[in-house]
């Protein structure tokens, strides 16, 4: 079988990706953040190996290495699960049964490859890759191998993308408790990668799984790489430089429905006129990076009352409680001023026009612009 050039090239320079965040991840500090990061990009070149085996044809001398990638691959999901427990999580590690689970995925796969692991010789496994000389009993041993584990790496893998995206929704939400601005903690382009691999993934299973049955079309194996290498560039760059979050910026939302209010309505009274004072008279959402803690000091009351009555109270978080009085101080400069909307943006207290861009018409229903043009 010739070299198929195009394939062989993308998954090359994926394989450089992959080690030039393996030694830069390695200089940094040993915490667990990078040492699952660490785990999840040797999986990643394992994986990108398998890939190169075949399209290099490099199968060809040694054949008896077919599908060894399989089990590890089957711990992608894990590690991309686990690399987000890690950097988003307050808890110091994950339960041990968290692991058991992790490892069941890749036990599944090799049971399902005994058949082809040991019951075919690797002159059989080599005579499969020709269909003039594959064994029509061996190549039904052989699909049903790959299809199979390609299933269980879909559903498996469809787990751990579903936990991880739901441990990222916990954190924006236990963010949105503590700050008024979340973007540089958020970890918003970690939710981009894992929508955007999930995609990628499941083109490539498919991909993968059509091609037993004689389906191509004129992507075949280059589209899916060229998608998957983009991803992995963007993951690894964000990934290396991201910095280690302290615990308060880390965890799971608190359950506003579970809470059992400890205050009585009086005293959630007085804390709620209490920040109504401290807003409109100190202005104090102007601040840029304005937390829970600082407002805390400001009107003398502890962070647990404060999120309280704002949950309890006046049902709402610190997040929007903070930048409702941003975007009414914006429409009122936005209907007397003629300054311009990202200068309003900084001055009202957020610290991007994007950002305020979107919060505004999430209020309003209209962009700043559109507000103002209206008025």
């Amino acid at each position: 079988m010739a070299v198929s050039v195009a394939p062989t090239v993308i998954y090359s320079c994926m394989l450089g990706i992959v080690l030039f965040a393996l030694l830069e991840n390695t200089n940094k500090a040993r915490k667990r953040q990078t040492v699952y990061l660490q785990a999840l990009l040797t999986f990643l070149l394992v994986h990108i190996l398998g890939e190169l085996y075949i399209y290099s044809g490099f199968y060809q001398y040694a054949p008896a290495l077919a599908g060894l990638q399989f089990p590890v691959r089957m711990l992608l999901g894990p590690a991309l699960y686990l690399y987000a427990f890690a950097t988003m999580s307050p808890e110091k590690k994950p339960a041990r049964k968290t692991y058991f689970f992790a490892l069941s995925g890749p036990l599944v796969v090799i049971l399902v490859m005994l058949p082809f692991l040991f019951g075919i010789t690797s002159e059989e496994k080599l005579a499969l890759a020709d269909p003039a000389t594959r064994d029509p009993v061996l190549w039904q041993i052989a699909v049903y191998t790959c299809l199979t584990t390609m299933l269980v790496f879909v559903l498996f893998t469809g787990i751990y993308f579903w936990l991880t995206l739901r441990l990222h929704t916990q954190h924006r939400l236990q963010l949105m408790e503590r700050y008024s601005s979340i973007e540089k903690r958020s970890m918003d382009w970690f939710k981009v990668v894992l929508l955007l691999w999930g995609a990628a993934w499941l083109m490539f299973a498919t991909e993968y799984s059509l091609s037993f049955f004689g389906y191509k079309w004129a992507g075949s194996g280059i589209a899916i790489p060229l998608i998957e290498a983009v991803i992995l560039l963007f993951f690894a760059h964000y990934a290396v430089r991201q910095p280690v979050l302290s615990e308060t910026e880390k965890g799971k939302a608190s359950n506003k429905a579970n809470r059992k209010p400890q205050l009585q309505s009086e005293r959630m009274q007085e804390i709620a006129a209490a920040l109504k004072s401290v807003m409109l008279h100190e202005q104090l959402f102007m601040e840029e990076d304005l937390s829970l803690k600082k407002l805390s000091e400001a009107i003398s009351v502890s962070e647990n009352h404060i999120s309280e009555t704002l949950s309890q109270f006046i049902n709402t978080n610190f997040f929007h409680f903070v930048n409702g009085y941003r975007i009414e101080a914006a429409k009122q400069l936005l209907s007397e001023s003629e300054k311009q909307v990202t200068q309003i943006a900084f001055e009202v207290g957020f610290n991007s026009k994007s950002t305020f861009n979107t919060a505004f018409k999430k209020s309003t229903g209209l962009t700043p612009s559109a507000f103002r043009n209206a008025q």
